[in-house]
């Protein structure tokens, strides 16, 4: 099948690489501006371009979908689908429907709970059981055309949402690859989706990642997970920031006050409800360790309030 293909980031560079071990024609691939990384701001393609080069595949990344230039393209590209994942831009109408199989998505949440840009993260910081990945046939809103097909994903009590990623990427881009096929063939019948149930997946930002131990453990446990690993969730000391970078549930059996270190091998505290273990944590201006060895290096004591 020909299909142009549009997307961005590392889990948009895995569905591209699974289309094309599939044997699908990619005649073409759309993708967001190279950006400067890392400390000395080093311009670096985004992994969907650096995958197309490499596959001899014509890349285009215009600022905008807007200006009418993009049309002419997919009219002569004449792909039989478009394919986007993590694109980071609504197409405009125009572009929907010039393929004859239209425009598909591949979204990772259990649609339509999670619609937005960080549906990973929000599933891990509610403590869900379970995500999942659905294909979609876009329309004009954000995430809310109608469903194709859907794989489920369980999520593990201690999986963070980096390692939660890591597993839908994979799970996605077999599951696009199968929908592809089924869509040429004919056998999927979109459903459409009940919008009164749907939720949003907003983007993190730094300062939501502040917990505060008169939270219950389990919250808190979430937000470590769910916080992994970008921005890290974390607690003031002092004026400073420390980052959780891995905790456990613990008990608090004598309802001990928020706050209160109950253990130090591992370090554990005493939470508004239940406590944590913090097993590796990162202070302000220092390098990841473990718990026990940070509260070691502040002459913790088991008692010690926080």
């Amino acid at each position: 099948m020909r299909i142009l293909f549009m997307g961005t980031p590392d889990i948009a560079a895995e569905s591209l690489a699974a289309l094309i071990a599939a044997g699908h024609e990619i005649v073409g691939v759309f993708t967001r501006a190279d950006k400067p990384v890392g400390r000395k701001q080093i311009l670096t393609a985004p992994p969907v371009k650096q995958l197309a080069v490499q596959h001899n595949i014509p890349v285009w990344q215009p600022a905008t979908l807007r200006d009418g230039k993009a049309e002419p393209i997919f009219r002569d590209l004449a792909p039989d689908l478009v394919v986007v994942v993590a694109y980071g831009r609504i197409l405009p109408p125009e572009l929907l429907h010039i393929a004859p199989l239209g425009c598909i998505n591949l979204h990772v949440s259990l649609l339509p709970k999670y619609r937005g840009s960080a549906p990973i993260q929000w599933s891990v910081l509610n403590g869900d059981p379970e995500t999942g990945v659905t294909i979609m046939q876009l329309d004009e809103g954000c995430d809310t055309g109608d469903i194709l097909m859907v794989e489920r994903v369980p999520i593990g009590p201690e999986t963070t949402s980096g390692e939660l990623f890591d597993q839908v990427s994979a799970i996605g881009a077999r599951t696009l690859v199968t929908a592809v096929e089924k869509l040429a063939a004919g056998e999927l019948t979109p459903q459409p989706q009940d919008d009164s149930q749907a939720t949003q997946a907003p983007p993190l930002k730094k300062e939501m990642a502040q917990f505060h131990f008169t939270q219950s453990a389990a919250h808190i446990h979430n937000w470590v997970r769910g916080m992994n690993p970008w921005p890290a969730a974390f607690f003031e000391l002092d004026g400073k920031k420390v980052k959780v970078l891995e905790s456990r549930l613990a008990s608090n059996e004598n309802a001990a006050p928020a706050g209160t270190v109950l253990a130090l091998k591992p370090l554990t505290i005493a939470c508004g409800e239940g406590a944590l273990q913090l097993l590796t944590v990162t202070p302000e201006g220092g390098r990841p360790m473990a718990g026990t060895a940070w509260a070691a290096g502040r002459r913790l004591k088991a008692g010690n309030s926080l």
